[in-house]
């Protein structure tokens, strides 16, 4: 009884230990729980007071950035309608400026329609004054005729017929002067026509002792690669003229080789694959065929390139692929010492500068004035004058009528057909025969000038000659009361059969005669 009541109370206390246990686990868990959320809120009042100033900092941030950009854009827009109101000014300024020039013109248009308006009435006048005097003068001459038929005794049939049979003979001495004289011109014309064509084939061609414009120099860094040059038994030699069509000269001049041909493009391939054989080393006729083939390559899309570069430069386009090339070779062309291309550049730039003063399209003239010598790039085993050549390759290649009859007839192949192929003609004497634009030292420039002077004014009758366009004309003013008109034609000629007998000169000289009157009154 005593051992249950013990178990009993055994276990009713540890009952009461787990209870009070349990009780203050409870309590203590309790306030740990109320510590940590206590804890936990501070913490998150931190993180969102934090968040705010971020958010604040970012805030002011863009803004500041948004005010930039905008600030930016505004000087912008300002800038770029400072600009367009500055070119509105100009505008406004040129538009004045022209409207000044039509109101000049207008006003100058109508004084020249009342000017015209005044000749014509004048005209009138003088026609009738004419008329009346006409009248009188038939009436006179009739009563001439009937004084002279009774005075000779002759009927106005029979002094007719007698006039007749003298004028027949007189004709007939005339014309047999005329014949001899046309004979003899003949003769001069065809020498002058042999000259020019001798002239013309200079000019594609040329001897091997042109030195300035048939010779090219390489040099090398020491006589023993004048050996390996000419090779063993002067097999690379003759590779190397074979491959490129130039003659190769080795001989006593130091650390140099000579390269000697008329075609300026052959000798510019031969020049740069000498330099490149020299440079590798390895010279044997495989590789200098190689070489040259390579270098030739080159050359013909560097001269499609300089040809194209030149129509950039003029500002000129639309051209064919061939037209491009063919001007591109003009750089490896010269025409008496000058070269080619810069010669055809002047001459467009020329007649663009004339056509304008004009009111000729500038872009047709200076296309026509680059391509007027184009017939010189032709290979020359075709035969014919460069202005035919260049006017057949032309129209092959579908340029512009007008600049293909400028490039036929600016050395009056053809006829002119056009104010441009003028201009042209003008232009390629202007840029030929300055001085110093082609081989003639100015000191026989100026001798030749006056000489021409000289024997221009050693006719009688002359009062003062003047040679002018380098050369190419002579103007002689006759004094008036010496020389009439008839004797003025024939003073032309003279001078000019004179000029061909006794100089020396290039192309043609035009003789001009001048005779004028002037009649003098003082009003007292």
């Amino acid at each position: 009884m005593d051992l249950q009541m013990d178990l009993v109370f055994l276990i009713l206390m540890i009952a009461i230990v787990v209870v009070v246990m349990f009780y203050m686990g409870w309590l203590f868990n309790s306030k740990l729980g109320k510590k940590s959320i206590i804890s936990a809120e501070e913490r998150a009042k931190q993180i969102i007071s934090d968040a705010e100033k971020e958010s604040n900092n970012i805030k002011r941030e863009k803004l500041l950035e948004v005010k930039d950009e905008w600030l930016r854009k505004k000087q912008e827009f300002d800038a770029e309608i400072n600009q367009k109101r500055q070119k509105l000014q100009n505008y406004e300024k040129q538009l004045a400026i022209r409207e000044e020039n039509i109101d000049k013109k207008y006003e100058l248009i109508i004084k020249k329609e009342k000017d015209t308006k005044a000749l014509e009435k004048e005209i009138a006048v003088q026609r009738q004054n004419l008329d009346i005097k006409s009248s009188d003068l038939d009436k006179l001459i009739y009563e001439q005729n009937v004084r002279l038929e009774r005075t000779a005794g002759l009927t106005a049939e029979e002094a007719k017929k007698m006039l007749m049979e003298n004028m027949v003979n007189q004709a007939k001495s005339d014309a047999t002067h005329l014949i001899k004289d046309v004979r003899d011109q003949a003769k001069v014309e065809a020498k002058k026509e042999a000259q020019r064509i001798v002239i013309q084939a200079i000019q594609r061609t040329a001897v091997d002792h042109s030195v300035e414009t048939t010779v090219s120099v390489v040099q090398i860094q020491n006589e023993e690669m004048k050996g390996r040059i000419i090779g063993r038994e002067g097999r690379n030699i003759r590779a190397f003229e074979a491959a490129t069509g130039v003659d190769v000269i080795v001989d006593d001049t130091p650390e140099a080789v000579i390269l000697s041909a008329f075609d300026q493009f052959r000798r510019e391939v031969a020049r740069i694959s000498l330099e490149r054989l020299i440079g590798d080393g390895r010279i044997h006729p495989a590789r200098i065929e190689e070489i040259v083939e390579k270098v030739r390559v080159e050359l013909e899309e560097a001269v499609l390139h300089e040809g194209e570069n030149t129509f950039i430069q003029l500002g000129l386009h639309g051209a064919h692929q061939e037209i491009i090339k063919h001007v591109g070779r003009m750089r490896y062309r010269s025409s008496y010492g000058q070269n080619l291309l810069q010669h055809s550049i002047e001459v467009a730039y020329l007649t663009g500068i004339m056509a304008a003063e004009l009111g000729i399209d500038t872009n047709l003239a200076k296309r026509a004035g680059l391509l007027h010598d184009i017939g010189k790039t032709i290979d020359r085993s075709i035969e014919g004058p460069h202005a035919l050549l260049g006017y057949d390759l032309a129209k092959k290649f579908k340029e512009h009528p007008v600049v293909v009859n400028a490039i036929g007839s600016h050395h009056e192949d053809i006829e002119m057909e056009h104010p441009i192929a003028a201009l042209v003609q003008a232009a390629d004497a202007i840029s030929g025969a300055r001085p110093g634009a082609r081989r003639e030292p100015l000191e026989s420039y100026v001798k030749r000038l006056e000489n021409l002077e000289n024997l221009a004014k050693s006719f009688e009758g002359v009062a003062k000659t003047y040679a002018i366009q380098a050369g190419r004309e002579i103007r002689v003013v006759v004094e008036q009361d010496k020389v009439d008109d008839v004797f003025a034609d024939r003073l032309a000629y003279d001078i000019a059969q004179k000029i061909q007998e006794e100089m020396e000169y290039p192309g043609q000289i035009k003789v001009t005669v001048i005779r004028e009157v002037r009649k003098i009154s003082y009003a007292r």
